[in-house]
């Protein structure tokens, strides 16, 4: 056994401090563009000022990560997403994520972790799994463990979001050597239940997905697959969308690693 998987036992038990974690997903300007950050938010400094200290680990692109470093440096793990891609680009390519950094990078930033997404079911999907071989090999060797943002998207899908297509990709993720897996909230705490039972003991963290219509409707999400089983959340917009961040991020925290009710959460962090 190699020193890596000493390294990243350890890297894993600082995000997932009492085997749950609630990751702050700021990785939404290269995807979505500037839009996603209205008035003074545009300024990544603004958002994070208010939530790193608040949740247990923060997700960037390593230009942000370095851009933003006296903000979280010493104060929260960082975990390093080293695949994006634009909306700008011709729609038949819309379903291919790209190289937006390397491992080293991720070493060099002092990360926690690495993170890639795989489009299981896209056309692109042979091209994304080697890169993702390429980022796990590189990351064994450093002791980083490998977040794969495990998304069923493609033109033989339906709906992504079906139990069945959901599980599918989560038993792909666990085969291609997922140490963390990001997925889809399938509508309940019954069918979430069935996602985590595939994972065979690789923690889940929900994707945030689009802002809710208030935050306790995405609290009541949040409070459905912890029930399920899962370890965590992976939330941006349901945070710094929202106009108090340092609200929301905290209420998401007490249903997370408290098991509060959505209702008890959002007053114990503050809210009406």
């Amino acid at each position: 056994m190699g020193y890596g998987y000493i390294g990243k036992r350890v890297r894993l038990g600082r995000i997932l401090r009492d085997g749950k974690a609630v990751v702050f997903a700021f990785d939404h300007g290269v995807e979505h563009g500037p839009g996603d950050f209205p008035g003074e938010t545009v300024n990544p400094r603004k958002i994070l000022s208010k939530v790193v200290g608040e949740v247990d680990a923060v997700m960037m692109l390593p230009g942000i990560a370095a851009l933003t470093s006296e903000v979280w440096q010493g104060k929260v793990p960082l975990i390093v997403k080293v695949t994006s891609k634009t909306s700008l680009r011709p729609e038949a390519e819309k379903l291919l994520q790209s190289p937006f950094g390397f491992v080293e990078d991720a070493v060099a930033l002092g990360a926690d972790a690495v993170a890639a997404t795989v489009y299981w079911g896209s056309n692109f999907e042979d091209l994304m799994l080697e890169r993702w071989f390429q980022v796990k090999r590189a990351a064994e060797t450093y002791g980083l463990p490998c977040l794969q943002l495990s998304y069923p998207r493609g033109p033989a899908i339906k709906n992504m979001y079906d139990v069945e297509v959901v599980r599918y990709g989560v038993r792909a993720a666990i085969e291609s050597g997922a140490d963390l897996i990001k997925t889809y909230y399938t509508g309940s705490t019954e069918s979430f239940r069935r996602v985590v039972e595939v994972a065979a003991g690789v923690p889940v963290l929900m994707s945030g997905g689009a802002k809710a219509r208030t935050l306790l409707d995405f609290l009541y999400v949040v409070k459905s697959v912890m029930d399920a089983g899962a370890q965590g959340v992976v939330v941006g917009r349901n945070i710094f969308q929202h106009e108090d961040p340092t609200l929301a991020a905290k209420a998401i925290m007490y249903v997370v690693h408290e098991g509060y009710a959505p209702e008890e959460a959002l007053r114990k962090a503050g809210g009406q």
